[in-house]
């Protein structure tokens, strides 16, 4: 069931189920978040906590809220929500549930590529981020050329040979560095929102301000996609610079994402089949998977964190532990259908 809100001359389709949820999740995402803010070596109340960030802390609480806890809370935040709409971006425009950016070789991508400008280059949180943009940029491009005009499986097979690619070689790179590189490119490998620093908070805005415009000024373009090329293209003669631009805002959003905090596996793929299941197959979803994803990263670092203190775990490692049986689940779930 969908709503048109109307403002004049504009007017907007909405949908209240796709609103509610995506309200809901993202409403649960700020609130493990600032309780994420509150626990730690120096554990302080909720009403010091918004103190401090209403201006009004002392020195000490401005440095642990500040400084330390709040970009590592923002990051996961804002992590997660460029994964979940890069998911669901990618799966609606392929029309298959295995299609996300860290199955089809693009997480793996701009990995390597930020580890070769750490491990070569030697280079600052700037360089890096654009080594991640130009690693994902051919990590897609490689697999859409290779895969052009073939099925979807095409898609998800050479997708997983360019992640095996694009892995190793950052592998070989690390077993070439010295330690100290070694130890800062490991992150790109795993995943982990530890240690992020308010440089990071901004490389990931803006990849949400490059991407998140795009998808949603391109959400109708969506559904006309869902519906297959020929469709599509008799409905819209512009859907294939539509398909285009929505996959280069994909591509940008799990770039810098991955840029700021390394690859959080199995995000973009499992937030936006928990909206799809919620939802259903042909709800918009985008802003939902976007509140969903960032609910799970936040949450997985706060589990890493707590469940295994006074040690820790990179939240990447929690989420692949989760997200790998989705996988398995939803490549049963393909194969049934297609046999």
């Amino acid at each position: 069931m969908t709503a048109t809100v109307r403002a004049g001359r504009v007017s907007l389709r909405v949908e209240p189920a796709s609103v509610l949820l995506g309200a809901a999740a993202w409403t649960a995402a700020v609130a493990v978040a600032l309780h994420a803010v509150t626990v730690g070596d120096y554990p302080m109340p909720l009403s010091t906590v918004l103190d401090t960030l209403a201006g009004h802390g002392t020195l000490l609480t401005y440095d642990v809220v500040v400084r330390n806890r709040l970009p590592r809370a923002l990051v996961a935040l804002l992590v997660g929500a460029a994964l979940g709409s890069a998911g669901m971006v990618l799966q609606r425009i392929a029309r298959n549930p295995l299609v996300s950016p860290d199955v089809i070789g693009v997480g793996a991508g701009a990995s390597a590529g930020a580890v070769v400008v750490i491990v070569v280059a030697g280079a600052g949180a700037t360089a890096v981020a654009a080594g991640a943009l130009t690693g994902a940029v051919v990590a897609s491009a490689t697999v859409y050329a290779v895969a052009a005009r073939g099925a979807a499986h095409r898609l998800v097979l050479i997708g997983i040979g360019v992640t095996a690619l694009a892995n190793a070689a950052a592998s070989f790179l690390l077993t070439r560095s010295d330690r100290y590189a070694a130890k800062q490119a490991a992150t790109w490998l795993v995943g982990d929102v530890a240690g992020r620093s308010w440089p990071d908070v901004l490389t990931v805005a803006a990849g949400l301000a490059i991407g998140a415009p795009v998808v949603l000024l391109l959400t109708r373009h969506l559904r006309l996609l869902e519906l297959g090329d020929d469709v599509a293209r008799s409905l819209d003669g512009r859907i294939g610079a539509a398909r285009a631009a929505l996959v280069a805002a994909a591509v940008a959003l799990t770039a810098l994402a991955t840029a700021a905090a390394g690859p959080i596996a199995f995000v973009a793929l499992v937030a936006p089949q928990i909206v799809r299941r919620v939802l259903g197959p042909r709800s918009a979803g985008v802003l939902p998977a976007a509140g969903v994803g960032a609910l799970v990263v936040v949450s997985a670092d706060l589990a890493a964190r707590r469940l295994f203190s006074p040690d820790e775990l990179p939240a990447g490692v929690l989420t692949a532990a989760v997200g790998a049986p989705v996988l398995l689940y939803l490549l049963v779930l393909v194969s049934r259908r297609s046999g």
